[in-house]
């Protein structure tokens, strides 16, 4: 576990970009930090560290060797999680990004669901964009990704895909709020709030207000979900969001109406993980509860 250990030494550094601080962090001397390191590039046969003025970054080398470190620290939890199994003791930790669609209704329920059958598995739940989530899983540091649009299928498994018709939210007492269906160029005239550009959503609306002759002039741009269902409240708003992130048929405060898919597409939310990787026992299993989940939706 010596090894092991250096390895974790030398991502912390990366991590940190600075010698002095990873030390700080891992509560040794820097000097005992820097003669590990030096050893280990001895022993490894090439530098893995660029010296700078103030501090240190990866080189091309401790480029590839960080990735080897994140896989080989996902392989040892994996086999840790192995030998609970082994000893009946179902233990672990499931990491994963999300969307905030996701977030305030659909994972809190799915991981309650996963903890009563095993108590001992705890959570980290990162709340990502798309490009964001995806990053997670490139760096080992979320086992799973459950986000809209994905940009990088190619470098992924899909564990699961569905589809979500976007939704208009509004105060219930909205104009538009006693159609069945709305068009998109009726919401577009009262004022909207959207998401930026790196959000799923924002990405559809995007495409089909492209084909369309009128324009996305936003009121408000912001990045909270939640926010923008507070603000409908208060204005005669307009805001975009998909139904797994609604609590449809429960809050009376705010009305929920489909749009139209002669206008827009609907969103595709899918489950990856990293293409190729073994997931720890306790990820695995909680990957295929959300598949059963989502199929169920």
């Amino acid at each position: 576990m010596k090894h092991l250990q250096t390895l974790l030494l030398i991502e912390a550094v990366a991590q940190a970009g600075s010698i002095r601080k990873a030390a700080e962090d891992m509560n040794i001397t820097s000097s005992a930090l820097n003669r590990r390191i030096q050893g280990f590039e001895a022993e490894f046969g090439a530098p893995i560290f660029e010296r700078l003025p103030r501090g240190v970054r990866l080189n091309p080398a401790g480029e590839l060797l960080i990735q080897h470190i994140r896989a080989q620290s996902s392989d040892l939890e994996r086999v840790r999680a192995q030998v609970a199994d082994l000893s009946g003791i179902r233990r672990g930790r499931v990491s994963i990004s999300c969307s905030q669609a996701i977030q305030p209704y659909f994972m809190p329920s799915k991981i309650a669901e996963y903890r009563r059958e095993h108590p001992g598995v705890t959570f980290s739940v990162n709340v990502r964009d798309r490009d964001a989530a995806e990053m997670e899983l490139r760096n080992y540091n979320s086992d799973l990704a459950l986000v809209f649009e994905p940009r990088h299928l190619a470098e992924f498994d899909v564990i699961m895909s569905i589809t979500q018709p976007v939704y208009a939210v509004m105060e219930r007492n909205h104009p538009l709020a006693a159609k069945d269906e709305l068009r998109l160029r009726d919401c577009l005239a009262y004022p909207h709030v959207v998401p930026p550009p790196a959000i799923g959503i924002r990405y559809l609306l995007d495409l089909a207000v492209g084909r369309m002759s009128q324009k996305l002039a936003p009121t408000i741009e912001a990045e909270s979900f939640e926010f923008m269902r507070h603000y409908v409240q208060n204005d005669q708003a307009i805001g975009f969001q998909f139904p797994i992130g609604l609590n449809i048929g429960l809050d009376d405060r705010l009305a929920f109406k489909p749009l139209s898919v002669r206008d827009i597409s609907p969103g595709n939310l899918s489950l990856l993980q990293m293409k190729g990787r073994t997931l720890p026992v306790a990820s695995a299993r909680f990957a295929n509860q959300l598949a059963l989940a989502l199929a169920d939706l």
